[in-house]
């Protein structure tokens, strides 16, 4: 696993929110992993008890796929020893989002998000006119 050396001259990162990962060196394994609930009203009405919602999207097992094809043979080659960038810029990393220099064995990142959108019981109009037509 570990068959190269990365080399950063510079990197810059602006934000690291709700489980991002930004990780430096080689790495074993990796698990980040973000819940999250966002709720979007046409009003601004708070009950108080958004919080106490828990969603089965958030405990159902996540089924991982079989793949009956074998996996190819790859063969690689790497005729210089360092990997190198000079400068990364990177403006966020969030929702278990992972940014990694260096070697990695093994990866799971999980972000759930229930995203509700609740919206008043009188009709809304659209703002553009649909025409069916059938020839």
């Amino acid at each position: 696993m570990w068959g190269r050396n990365s080399v950063v001259q510079h990197i810059l990162v602006y934000s690291i929110l709700s489980n991002g990962v930004l990780e430096i060196g080689d790495t074993v394994q990796l698990r980040p992993s973000a819940q999250a609930l966002a709720v979007q009203r046409q009003q601004e009405i708070y009950f108080g008890k958004e919080a106490n919602y828990y969603p089965r999207i958030f405990s159902e097992p996540i089924p991982i796929p079989t793949f009956t094809i074998p996996r190819p043979y790859i063969r690689k080659y790497h005729e210089k020893p360092n990997i190198c960038v000079g400068r990364i810029w990177i403006k966020g990393i969030s929702s278990s989002g992972m940014v990694h220099i260096g070697n990695t064995e093994n990866v799971h990142a999980e972000s759930r998000i229930d995203h509700i959108r609740q919206l008043s019981g009188q009709a809304i109009r659209p703002r553009t006119k649909v025409e069916v037509r059938r020839d």
